[in-house]
């Protein structure tokens, strides 16, 4: 009898480029319509790209317990999908994904050991994004939210919006990378008397990426420009793109 696959379950490998060829068209065609794996790939992605640094230095004493400790204290159990609640399937999703953090930070760490001072830096990064991803998961699990997506830059910008979090998602996709010296200048506006807001900022070259939102401040637009100052307070014309999201 023929196994019946979830396909769903093949993003991590997706992430982790582990299919075949025959996996990997049919995940793409699924990407095309599952917005939970999408997101889910993105931040698998991400989180691969700062694990791939390692050294050969002996872990510190107490490393692997600590490790096997947070992975623990992880909840396992498999939330159930709902094919009609946006909701319900990006709530899965960030939980996918934080459990396969702490799997892979433990298989990273205790199978190939890294030195005191490595691991200290690789600590704070978990934390940072033990911290970050309890902020998406407070907006994807929000009763009210809402994921609006839209084309740019070659590329694709998923945005959830939570109106009773006061706050938002954005997750930046396959965006072809910024002209040299330049980053992607994240934005909100709120109208055209307005000032843009500022919100964050993708690392330099980079076209993949993610940031929480804090506060909404009324905006009805997310756009995205090229700036050479990360900091800018103002964005450069014309924008790379825009997605309304109210």
């Amino acid at each position: 009898m023929a196994e019946t696959v979830d396909i769903h379950a093949l993003a991590g490998a997706y992430a982790l480029d582990a299919v075949d060829d025959i996996e990997r068209a049919a995940f793409d065609r699924h990407l095309r319509s599952c917005e939970s794996c999408a997101l889910e790939v993105a931040e698998l992605k991400e989180t691969v790209a700062w694990l791939s640094h390692s050294v050969g230095e002996p872990a510190p004493p107490g490393l692997r317990a600590a490790v096997l400790a947070e992975i623990a204290r992880t909840p396992q159990e498999r939330t159930p999908r709902s094919g009609s609640s946006r909701v319900s399937s990006s709530s899965t999703s960030v939980a996918r994904w934080r459990r396969w953090t702490a799997a892979a930070v433990a298989a990273s760490v205790v199978g190939l050991g890294v030195g005191a001072g490595t691991w200290a830096i690789m600590e704070q990064r978990y934390n940072a994004e033990r911290v970050a991803n309890a902020q998406f998961q407070s907006v994807l699990s929000a009763p009210d939210a809402k994921l609006v997506k839209g084309q740019m830059a070659g590329g694709e910008v998923s945005v959830v919006i939570s109106p009773s979090h006061d706050a938002a998602v954005a997750v930046l996709s396959g965006l072809s990378a910024p002209p040299p010296d330049h980053v992607y200048r994240l934005w909100m506006v709120s109208g055209p008397n307005t000032p843009p807001v500022p919100v964050g900022s993708l690392e330099p070259g980079q076209g993949d990426g993610r940031q929480y939102i804090d506060g909404l401040n009324g905006a009805t637009t997310f756009a995205v420009s090229s700036e050479l100052d990360p900091d800018a307070t103002s964005p450069s014309m014309p924008l790379v793109g825009k997605v309304a999201i109210n």
